[in-house]
């Protein structure tokens, strides 16, 4: 039982990292996502219902934080309302959950083009969900294809270091348990 919460504390450690970069590049306009991260690991190792669990928490905290108008004739904005990101990060669980077994997902290679498609399908698929609510849509969509180019190559720098840390996490977590019990 411990594999959930050690599992979401690396996802929160990541959220928390994210935005930190993503505010230092926020003065040359680049937006990192990485939520192929935070659907891959889960759903690759841990049992269904135990990932989907840490993949419907983590899509959760991404939704906390993100703003959402309200209405569109005002200006004013709401937080963690529209549940995007925790439907889109449990379909892309259920996705790559399905795959899994035809997937080397000892080899981080693997995980890492795992991690890299999911980001790939989320993104696209939040891109379209919410483009609708620009006044041109068309004007959005090269901004939004170099932060996606951005992201892939942020995405496959740090999934390595990433994954090995869950797998540390969990690993030490399990210890934990063997020592409780």
């Amino acid at each position: 039982m411990l594999r959930i919460p050690a599992t979401f504390l690396t996802l929160l450690l990541l959220w928390v990292a994210v935005a930190q970069v993503n505010h230092v590049l926020s003065d040359f306009q680049v937006y990192l996502f990485v939520g192929g991260l935070f659907v891959a690991y889960s759903a690759l190792t841990l049992r269904l219902r135990e990932g989907m669990l840490v993949s419907a928490l983590a899509g959760l905290l991404c939704d906390a934080a993100m703003p959402i108008p309200v209405s569109v004739d005002t200006s004013a904005v709401s937080y963690g309302l529209a549940h995007t990101h925790l439907l889109l990060f449990c379909l892309a669980h259920a996705v790559v959950y399905n795959l899994r077994d035809r997937i080397p997902r000892n080899e981080t290679a693997a995980r890492v083009l795992v991690a890299l498609f999911a980001n790939l399908g989320i993104f696209l698929l939040f891109s379209f969900i919410h483009v609708t609510r620009s006044p041109s849509p068309a004007s959005v969509w090269p901004r939004l294809i170099a932060d996606l180019a951005c992201s892939q190559v942020f995405l496959a720098l740090i999934a390595p270091w990433f994954f090995a840390l869950q797998t540390r996490v969990l690993a030490l977590a399990a210890t934990e348990r063997d020592n409780l019990a």
